[in-house]
């Protein structure tokens, strides 16, 4: 084995970098996240804010949240809201927000994908909320849909490893497919 051990640094990890959005004090207010993903099978992300941020009280107040995946167009905004906080800082001119009926999250029109969640459970952990958001409503722009789906390729998600920022990558196979191809008797 050809392994060394490094550090505990869950950062390591690439994911996903979004904006959450959410309604404070009546404002469209953003931050940047790279803690966020799939809970399960069901329509259900979660994100972990800080207890702190201002974005925080704004899902506890309304009891929704938006997830707005920015493209390397926006990267510069996307950071912009990680680095600076609601509370000192008017983020609301930052985007152009847009609603739906379902709840008072603002998404973000200059997104190629958005999702309005409510939240169904929010846990307290080290100094951070972490909100499990029911999806009710999904938002795609034309720009990025491929016969009649979403294309990953097209919406151009940034990921986030540590400190640094990648775009996607080749796909290079299909889930819950490629295996079909081993031979049960060699696994």
């Amino acid at each position: 084995m050809n392994k060394i051990k490094i550090n505990n640094y869950p950062m390591i990890n690439p994911v996903p970098l979004v904006i959450v959005g959410a309604a404070v004090d009546g404002k469209p207010n953003y931050a940047a996240v790279g803690a966020f993903g799939l809970v399960c099978l069901a329509p259900i992300f979660y994100v972990s804010l800080k207890s702190s941020h201002h974005t925080t009280k704004g899902v506890i107040e309304s009891g929704c949240f938006s997830v707005n995946l920015p493209t390397a167009a926006l990267l510069a905004k996307t950071d912009y809201c990680g680095m600076i906080s609601g509370k000192d800082t008017d983020k609301s001119k930052l985007f152009t927000p847009f609603y739906d009926e379902l709840g008072n999250a603002p998404m973000i029109a200059e997104s190629p994908m958005n999702y309005l969640c409510k939240v169904v459970k929010n846990v307290a952990i080290e100094g951070f909320e972490v909100f499990f958001g029911e999806i009710v409503a999904t938002y795609a722009g034309k720009e990025c849909m491929t016969d009649g789906k979403a294309d990953p390729k097209k919406a151009s998600p940034v990921l986030m490893m540590g400190p640094t920022y990648f775009e996607l990558g080749e796909e290079i196979g299909k889930a819950f497919s490629m295996g079909k191809a081993l031979d049960p008797e060699i696994i």
